[in-house]
């Protein structure tokens, strides 16, 4: 997973994807910096661990986004995708995935590379978006959020179903192509195209602030 990037391709390759989007990325928003919050969606041993390929080429552009927001004295929210042992939250994921994260095991810890600061929030969620059934929205309420900096895995299923939800709840949505990751480049530049299309600001990390 993310096989296609390397920590030596990741800018090139942003590049790449943000001149394929010009046509449709054509909202000039800015995100102000005293209504935003950062989302780093799960980035789990599951999906980003030792060994890692699935998410070492954007783990350290997710880390340099978090430090950045922690020195504004921005929220920084951390999502964990999990299930119960007994499998009763499964749902349709559950029908779904052939295997699933579940509650308590190595594979359900946000990965020890990135820097979770002491006012940093983690929130647990059993769906796609990071909405769904968590009380997301009404942290972001009580902080003041309105523009959403999205980034972490997968790309294309938590990633951008978070993103349109966000959008249908009236936040402003930004996502940095280079933050992000899922199983394969096609499906990548699909969810960036998606989102310039209809929900939100591609960009890269560097030019949130």
């Amino acid at each position: 997973m993310i096989d296609y990037l390397t920590k030596d391709t990741l800018d090139s390759k942003t590049d790449e994807w943000l001149e394929g989007l010009e046509a449709y990325n054509t909202h000039d928003f800015r995100c102000e910096s005293e209504k935003s919050a950062l989302l780093v969606i799960d980035c789990q041993n599951y999906f980003v661990g030792d060994p890692a390929p699935d998410g070492a080429p954007i783990l350290p552009r997710i880390n340099e986004m978090i430090g950045k927001f922690h020195d504004l004295n921005r929220p920084v929210i951390f999502t964990r995708h999990m299930h119960k042992k007994d499998k009763s939250d499964f749902g349709m994921i559950g029908e779904w995935w052939p295997e699933n994260i579940i509650e308590d095991t190595p594979e359900s810890e946000i990965h020890k590379s990135l820097d979770i600061g002491p006012d940093d929030i983690v929130i647990r969620k059993n769906r796609y978006s990071s909405f769904y059934n968590t009380g997301l929205d009404d942290i972001l309420r009580e902080k003041g959020v309105r523009d959403i900096v999205i980034s972490g895995v997968l790309t294309n299923l938590c990633c951008e179903t978070t993103a349109r939800d966000a959008f249908m709840r009236d936040y402003r949505v930004f996502f940095p192509a280079d933050v992000m990751g899922t199983a394969s480049e096609a499906m990548h530049f699909a969810s960036l195209m998606n989102i310039a299309f209809g929900f939100g600001v591609v960009l890269r990390s560097r030019e949130i602030f």
